[in-house]
């Protein structure tokens, strides 16, 4: 990866570095020029609760500067302040030294400020292509949309970031991390001063990790401003310059990243001491749960076949951690064991006996748990309750005549909300009212509740805080040791290697790799990712 973070200073164009293969970045005195954007103690409040309280940061041009925080922060409500989605209620925002006041996202963009949103805004039924220029269709002398050129700058952005599909196909049809790409070479296309990525790596692996950081450093060499919030602090260190960190809607500190720490980082985030990778006690392997021999899927009508031949086995009590790049057939792989999509060829066994899920309903009813790696579109109801999506498995038995029985699932709730901690202000309060890790305790405390066989977890952490994310790999940990067997499957290595007891890599829909975690690095899976022995 590029690393800025290994100059201080204020970044300023130097084309000798950049020529030299370096950032093309040059550090020069603080203070030394006058800041591209700004934002001078913003105060935001909704329904009388303040959220953001006097918060002040700044860009230069090139510089990349980290926005930190736990998940209810203040983070989001910054990027939406920025980007003209609100308006704050106190303070001033200011470009190239003079006030501005964006009343929409248009008038944002139009000023040259980009977002990478987190959750993806992408219409699902448009083209890649049509879906990277959306609001902005580039058009030729006679007025008319100029689809060749379209297509063509929509394969070379995305060839950019190292990915390689069809920019005719319908957005749909793409996994999540390519959607997170195709996101990214939106924001590639338009003439952006300011750049704000919400963390854009959430669903990405090492491999295309590394890309985007190369895309960073260019733009930086460009004199784009980028603000990159990220919950990774590895990919802190390694792209960012400077950084500010926020809790409970405050600035809590501020300065340049190679003069702190990963550990006083979270500190500051958390306003306490977290144990980061707790491995947990040993748990005992039971039988084989689930073996899945030669599976593949149907061919696609584009994009050829995602899943090949895939081999493994998961035993009651045990943890497999499930590892490979983008379009390595991960997803389609737990989404044909879950009953969603169909199978192509291979088979299943599950407890010992050949298994096909024809629906989800199937596959609930035979023991397996679903965590897909859409929280927002695949995990919740947005606009129902807490309590109510908790009770979408139908763990706790209905009632006379057929009812829900909501007292039971109050009770059964409130047991997990004690024993998980969860953060919610009311069990009745709509589930987007929690924070994303305390979204993700919800969901997988409805899992636990059916008492399932399997419990299949994609993407387990993707967007929430650093404090979050050690209490949902215990609770996995949990999980485990009372024998359920657990597949999981994760773009973060660290989390795949920290979590598992074997690990399987894919590549290209295929099985390069099964080996215990505690004799795998980062280095060996990436090797078994990307190339076959």
């Amino acid at each position: 990866m590029s690393q800025p973070s290994s100059l201080c200073g204020t970044y300023q164009q130097d084309p000798g570095r950049a020529a030299a293969g370096g950032p093309g970045i040059r550090p020069v005195a603080p203070g030394a020029e006058t800041p591209l954007l700004e934002a001078r103690g913003l105060v935001k409040r909704f329904f009388g609760v303040t959220v953001l309280d006097g918060v002040s940061l700044s860009l230069a041009r090139g510089e990349v500067r980290a926005l930190l925080g736990e998940n209810g922060a203040g983070k989001s409500t910054i990027i939406n302040l920025l980007s003209g989605v609100h308006q704050p209620d106190g303070g001033a925002l200011l470009l190239d030294g003079a006030p501005v006041r964006f009343s929409r996202p248009l008038e944002a963009g139009h000023a040259g400020i980009s977002v990478i949103r987190q959750e993806l805004s992408l219409f699902p039924e448009l083209s890649v292509a049509e879906a990277i220029f959306a609001g902005h269709l580039p058009r030729n002398r006679l007025g008319l949309v100029d689809w060749r050129q379209i297509r063509e700058v929509a394969r070379q952005a995305l060839a950019r970031l190292g990915l390689a599909v069809d920019v005719g196909a319908p957005v749909a049809s793409l996994s999540i991390a390519e959607q997170q790409m195709v996101e990214i070479a939106r924001a590639l296309t338009r003439k952006s001063r300011v750049v704000i990525m919400d963390e854009p790596t959430a669903s990405l692996s090492p491999n295309e990790v590394a890309h985007l950081g190369t895309i960073i450093a260019q733009l930086s060499a460009e004199g784009v401003a980028v603000l990159y919030v990220s919950h990774r602090l590895d990919e802190i260190r390694a792209f960012c310059r400077s950084y500010t960190v926020l809790r409970d809607g405050k600035a809590v500190s501020a300065g340049l990243v190679c003069e702190t720490d990963i550990p006083s980082l979270i500190r500051d985030m958390a306003g306490r001491e977290v144990a980061i990778g707790a491995s947990g006690a040993p748990r005992q392997k039971g039988a084989p749960v689930l073996e899945l021999r030669g599976l593949a899927s149907l061919p696609a009508k584009r994009g050829g076949q995602r899943v090949r031949a895939v081999d493994l086995v998961v035993h009651e009590g045990e943890i497999l951690g499930l590892a490979g790049i983008v379009g390595a057939g991960r997803t389609e792989t737990a989404r044909m064991i879950f009953g969603l999509d169909p199978i192509g060829a291979g088979e299943i066994v599950l407890n010992g006996q050949p298994f096909r899920a024809g629906s989800p309903s199937a596959a609930m009813a035979a023991g397996i748990g679903y965590v897909p790696e859409d929280r927002k579109g695949l995990s919740i109801l947005p606009e129902r309750s807490v309590a109510e999506n908790f009770a979408l498995t139908g763990a706790v038995p209905a009632g006379p005549f057929g009812w829900n029985d909501r007292p039971g699932e109050a009770k059964a709730l409130a047991g997990f909300v004690k024993k998980l901690g969860i953060r919610a202000v009311s069990l009745r309060a709509p589930i987007t009212t929690l924070s994303g890790g305390n979204q993700q305790k919800v969901i997988l405390a409805r899992w636990i509740a059916l008492k399932p066989k399997l419990l299949i977890i994609d993407e387990p952490t993707r967007g929430i805080d650093v404090g979050a994310k050690e209490d949902v790999h215990a609770l996995i940990r949990e999980i485990a040791a009372e024998g359920v067997a657990v597949l999981l499957i994760s773009s973060d290595l660290p989390e795949v290697l920290t979590l598992s007891d074997r690990i399987v890599t894919l590549r290209e829909g295929e099985t390069t790799s099964d080996q215990p975690a505690a004799r795998a690095s980062s280095e060996g899976l990436m090797a078994r990712m990307t190339r076959h022995d």
